[in-house]
């Protein structure tokens, strides 16, 4: 079973790119990415200054980490996002958007100070159930 949303009529919509909760079957696989920053094959952080640029940077980055588990973006399940500028947060949906086409994932955004590269917009870690 592919994961599906949940939604109740006693709950707002999501404001962004995301489902009020998945559910997916429980037979497969659970993988956890780390908190994915915008760094490219070489180490060096993308985008300086871009929050979309980082934001694509990053949704490739999940994608390489569970495709190399065998799945895909489709089965990301969850998503923990930290931004440092909660203003952002359109820009980031619109591409979140391009790449989570199907149910989006459950997610949570919240806003930090500091991330481990000064000059990182953003982080995402996941969680994904493969087949």
């Amino acid at each position: 079973m592919p994961k599906q949303p949940v939604a109740s009529a006693r709950l707002p919509p999501p404001s962004g790119h995301f489902a009020q909760a998945t559910i997916a079957e429980a037979r497969g696989r659970l993988l956890f990415i780390s908190g994915m920053l915008a760094k490219g094959p070489d180490g060096r952080l993308v985008g300086i200054g871009d929050v979309a640029a980082q934001t694509r940077q990053v949704c490739e980055n999940l994608k390489a980490a569970v495709e190399a588990a065998g799945g895909t973006l489709d089965d990301i399940c969850r998503m923990d996002v930290y931004v440092r500028n909660m203003e952002h947060f359109e820009r980031i949906h619109e591409v979140r958007r391009a790449y989570f086409t199907g149910t989006p994932p459950a997610s949570t955004m919240v806003e930090v100070t500091k991330l481990t590269l000064p000059e990182a917009l953003i982080e995402i870690s996941a969680i994904a159930v493969l087949p």
